[in-house]
């Protein structure tokens, strides 16, 4: 019997474009492209969300490596709140429905320490009961060791537990970890494949 929900949080809870984005910090096309090659390579990426390295000394690292983008590097740091722009439709009606239903819910992301930024600014994000920041672990999607921390971490059950995450690759680590999940597209069809789960709402 499920229990508990899980929730990444980009792209699931909240929305993020970094394509646009990063056309407010380079003007020349060619230029973006090959901007956005290095600070959205699941290289770079990871190494933010896995915390062993800070992202600012990561962000130095890179100005030392390339120099010519010195000043886009900092502007990228500097305004990663800009790169998250709404809540994801829907999603907050249904956290409601479910919480009053008695659900507990929790978050599990890949993310840098500007996630607290990001909760700030984004109330849907502290509507969860508690949650779990790779870069605070040390561990990140899809890694199994990432989902068994949660279930340690916060007395969980994983099958009374239901993942879900808009990239497949995750999903996948929490199956391969013994948790049930789903892939996310929208609110719409996470609220069906609820039903289909015989969960109430």
């Amino acid at each position: 019997m499920i229990k508990n929900l899980i929730f990444d949080f980009g792209k699931v809870l909240v929305c993020y474009d970094f394509p646009v984005f990063l056309k407010t910090i380079i003007d020349d096309e060619e230029e973006c492209r090959r901007f956005e090659a290095l600070v959205c390579s699941e290289e770079f990426v990871s190494r933010c969300d896995l915390g062993k390295d800070s992202f600012i000394d990561i962000i130095r690292e890179c100005q030392e490596k390339y120099p010519h983008w010195k000043n886009q590097l900092q502007e990228y740091y500097d305004r990663q709140l800009d790169v998250v722009t709404v809540e994801m439709p829907g999603m907050r009606d249904l956290l409601t429905r479910l919480k009053a239903n008695g659900y507990r819910l929790y978050g599990l992301t890949n993310w840098s320490n500007v996630v607290y930024d990001v909760i700030e600014k984004f109330d849907i994000l502290n509507m969860m009961d508690d949650r779990l920041i790779s870069s605070e672990e040390l561990l990140i999607k899809p890694d199994v060791a990432i989902y068994d921390r949660m279930c340690e971490k916060f007395g969980l059950i994983k099958e009374e537990c239901l993942f879900t995450d808009d990239r497949q690759a995750n999903i996948d680590g929490a199956r391969a970890a013994g948790m049930p999940a789903v892939l996310f597209t929208d609110a719409r069809q996470y609220e069906e494949d609820l039903k289909r789960l015989k969960i109430s709402l």
